[in-house]
């Protein structure tokens, strides 16, 4: 165990699927040495299928007993997809674009905004993900060569690339598909939780760049922190797959259930929901409903006037505020 425990809020109703934070963290660590095509950060479209495709068919993680279950490591063919050129032409005005030669089954967001229903009752909602720096990590139990670290001082999962033999174990064991193995370095690499710029007392990259402000980055035992608030006093932060036994570090405050959906004279259905609550248990768990209730609670307070802590905070009017990193920002 770490003496603390960095950890980074993210909330999914702000989230608009720009990338932006995808393309943050790319252009800082990402982009060269065998890592062209690692996304570290990637915003999935939910419901979907996900980056690697089907990552939670993968296995990994721990079982009930705290055991490491089997899993399978993301291929090319399976799970990452080959980077590829649209052929513009084929795309806009051919018959059959799919189904032509040489264009692969899948890629990084083949399945982006594609969700699920008809219209006008379809749904979906974005899911940006990075490694958990989880308190069990499950890479870490499983290498073999004890090349993967947490820091003591901030709980940052790392992988020690002077130790790491290659062997992709950790790549088996991450339930959430966040170690990616670097073919060129014949290495495992990850999210580092941009760990270079917390000891400047700035946020991560991703959270840096967020132009939605979704991403709160603060450390877990820090009371006054918004994080803090968010997962424990509030309540209404919760963690991607705790069944997964890793105890993921990065938290998401669900998206509520949207406008009801509507009937064949489009009308709005009493009762009825946009984002099926079991569809968003499946993700967070069955502390769902009872944060998606304080939120509602929360705006429904906000309509009669009266004050809101949590409201101000996930609206984030001072950007500052979201970062407390225990050193003053650095312009």
């Amino acid at each position: 165990m770490s003496k603390r425990q960095l950890a980074m809020v993210m909330d999914l109703n702000k989230c608009i699927g720009c990338q932006t934070c995808t393309v943050a963290c790319k252009t800082q660590w990402t982009n060269r040495n065998g890592r062209d095509y690692m996304y570290w950060n990637n915003v999935e479209s939910r419901p979907g299928a996900g980056y690697p495709n089907k990552w939670e068919e993968f296995g990994g993680g721990f079982d009930q007993q705290g055991n490491l279950r089997d899993g399978e490591i993301p291929t090319r063919s399976k799970g990452y997809g080959d980077p590829w050129d649209f052929n513009h032409e084929e795309l806009l005005h051919g018959d059959d674009f799919k189904n032509k030669s040489g264009v692969p089954a899948v890629g990084p967001n083949w399945d982006e905004e594609v969700g699920e229903g008809q219209f006008p009752n379809s749904n979906f909602f974005y899911l940006p993900r990075i490694c958990n720096h989880c308190a069990n990590p499950a890479c870490l139990a499983a290498c073999p060569s004890g090349a993967i670290f947490k820091r003591d001082q901030d709980g940052v999962v790392l992988v020690d690339l002077d130790r790491c033999k290659g062997q992709r174990l950790c790549i088996a064991s991450c339930p959430y598909k966040k170690v990616y193995f670097n073919t060129k370095l014949f290495k495992a690499e990850k999210c580092i939780l941009c760990f270079p710029r917390i000891e400047k007392g700035l946020a991560p990259a991703c959270a840096d760049q967020c132009v939605g402000r979704i991403r709160f980055v603060g450390y877990l035992d820090d009371k006054e922190g918004q994080v803090y608030k968010l997962v424990h006093k509030y309540k209404v932060a919760l963690p991607l797959h705790a069944d997964y036994g890793t105890v993921p570090n990065i938290y998401y405050v669900p998206p509520l259930k949207g406008p009801p959906k509507f009937d064949g004279d489009g009308k709005p259905i009493e009762g009825s929901e946009r984002i099926p609550l079991s569809y968003l248990e499946s993700l967070f768990g069955p502390d769902t409903k009872a944060a998606l209730k304080r939120l509602e609670s929360e705006i429904e307070q906000r309509k009669q006037g009266k004050g809101s802590e949590l409201l101000d905070m996930l609206i984030a009017f001072k950007r500052d505020d979201m970062f407390r990193l225990g050193k003053e920002r650095e312009i």
